[in-house]
């Protein structure tokens, strides 16, 4: 092999671990954002853990600054200690490793002022909706964020 050569390189797959954050007001708006790569599906901030040892509040409020362009203080986020495994969507499953169909969802929550209008990243995001829990709940293509959205208001009244 001469100087020039390259070695193949692994591709990058995906960690199936993931964070789903619920961006809400006081009066249990919620911040939706409409997927780049599937106009008409709408979500909360989500995404992979960048490493496998990264930490998941950690991940959270770096999917939510990449996303939206809030910077939350790391005790502004509410960490619900619930995790959902669901199958991944066979369009999706190219980015993960051979074999791999579930992923493992940990799921926060994080209160901003009315109205607040996020900074979207234009890769990942083309529209930013504030809708009323159960209607952003109706929007939702993913039935984890559905229901992390509808139990949004039990979590809002635990203690943290």
């Amino acid at each position: 092999m001469t100087s020039g050569d390259r070695l193949p390189t692994q591709p990058q797959y995906k960690i199936p671990v993931s964070v789903l954050v619920v961006i809400h007001d006081q009066a249990l708006n919620v911040l939706l954002l409409e997927r780049a790569d599937r106009p008409g599906f709408w979500q909360s901030v989500t995404g992979s853990l960048d490493a496998p040892d990264e930490d998941l509040r950690a991940a959270a409020l770096r999917e939510v600054a990449e996303e939206t362009g809030i910077v939350a203080a790391p005790e502004a986020l509410r960490d619900w200690r619930h995790h959902t495994v669901y199958e991944i969507f066979a369009h999706w499953r190219h980015r993960y490793g051979p074999g791999v169909t579930h992923n493992t969802e940990h799921t926060f929550s994080l209160s901003v002022p009315a109205g607040m209008a996020p900074i979207l990243a234009a890769r990942e995001h083309l529209a930013h909706l504030w809708l009323p829990y159960a209607e952003a709940a109706e929007k939702c293509f993913s039935p984890s964020n559905r229901e992390a959205i509808l139990r949004l208001p039990a979590m809002m009244i635990l203690p943290s």
